[in-house]
């Protein structure tokens, strides 16, 4: 399906305009390719112990944001929050559910978790999760503006993880890598190679972790989830990885990308950026089956993707359809 359904001989153009792009003004001539890490560590639930009390513990109010485009602005992460909070939790607690994010390839902006504790340290979490929030506001002082920690209490759940299970698990969510990797070294501005710890969803007796990890440089996108699959293993989860896709290796002298540059000046007389993003786009998949391929993407300009707040400025729009036109007629 989509443009990995796309097989070789089904199209004859050979120039690509890829209507897909994010900043008005902006040429891509390369991207970043991708794979998801489905990572599942199943486990025998226990009974939650009689006479203990229940609080849901849950970090929101983040930013969030596309995973290849907003990764490298230092935004938090609501998992790797959540699971520190639970790492440096120091009274007797079990961990019953974890819950993070909602697609892939978005930054998790909430998290939560229910934990039962002894009724005597339910009083001590709430002043945690009040001196953590305070910590966390300051760490990202001028990055994140709405850092939520709260702590509620609820019924108590019938089951609960393993404590072992639930210590290898908060463990190795601590120590996976998010964020960048590392960067072009040529490129210092443009990120090279991520991860994002997307997701965790705990049903079935069953606590699911996925990432997805992305880079411009195939080997380092291998190394990387190496490093996960490893960190992971060490936890007693199993590691799959899929949806691969490759990415698009910029060409610098392509005549759609001069062609493009000109008709921009002629109309509007300054010249576009010519931008590699480290976020995926089908030029790499298509690319792929059509070698040949004469690529570019462009587009209007999108805020926010991949998020509650995601909006178009619309009068970019009809510049951008102006421009296609123009584009279409110069060819």
């Amino acid at each position: 399906y989509g443009a990995f359904g796309l097989k070789p001989g089904t199209v004859n153009g050979d120039i690509l305009l890829n209507l897909d792009s994010e900043t008005e003004g902006e040429l891509y001539v390369g991207c970043a390719g991708g794979t998801d890490a489905n990572i599942t560590l199943p486990y025998t639930a226990e009974p939650a112990p009689q006479g203990w009390h229940a609080v849901k513990l849950e970090v929101k109010g983040l930013k969030g944001g596309h995973s290849g485009i907003q990764i490298g602005f230092q935004r938090g992460n609501a998992n790797r929050l959540l699971c520190r909070l639970l790492l440096h939790t120091e009274q007797e607690w079990l961990l019953a559910s974890v819950d993070g994010g909602g697609l892939r390839n978005a930054i998790p902006r909430e998290a939560a978790a229910v934990i039962t504790i002894p009724a005597e340290g339910v009083d001590e979490i709430m002043d945690l999760v009040a001196e953590y929030e305070d910590l966390f506001i300051a760490e990202y002082d001028g990055v994140e503006d709405n850092i939520q920690l709260t702590a509620t209490e609820v019924e108590c759940p019938a089951t609960e993880l393993p404590e072992d299970v639930q210590d290898f698990l908060i463990h190795a969510i601590t120590a996976c890598p998010h964020g960048v990797y590392r960067v072009i070294p040529e490129m210092p501005d443009v990120v090279e190679t991520s991860n994002n710890l997307a997701m965790l969803v705990t049903e079935d007796n069953c606590v699911t972790v996925m990432c997805l990890t992305r880079s411009s440089v195939e080997s380092r996108k291998e190394e990387l989830q190496s490093i996960i699959e490893s960190v992971f293993a060490m936890a007693g989860a199993e590691v799959v990885f899929s949806g691969s896709y490759p990415g698009w290796k910029p060409n610098l002298n392509s005549h759609i990308l001069q062609v493009m540059k000109t008709t921009y000046q002629e109309n509007y007389g300054v010249e576009p950026r010519v931008i590699i993003i480290h976020a995926g786009l089908e030029c790499g998949i298509i690319g792929r089956n059509y070698p040949g391929m004469d690529m570019i993407s462009f587009g209007p300009t999108i805020k926010y993707p991949h998020s509650p707040d995601e909006k178009v400025n619309i009068p970019s729009v009809a510049k951008f359809y102006e421009y296609l036109l123009a584009t279409l007629k110069a060819l």
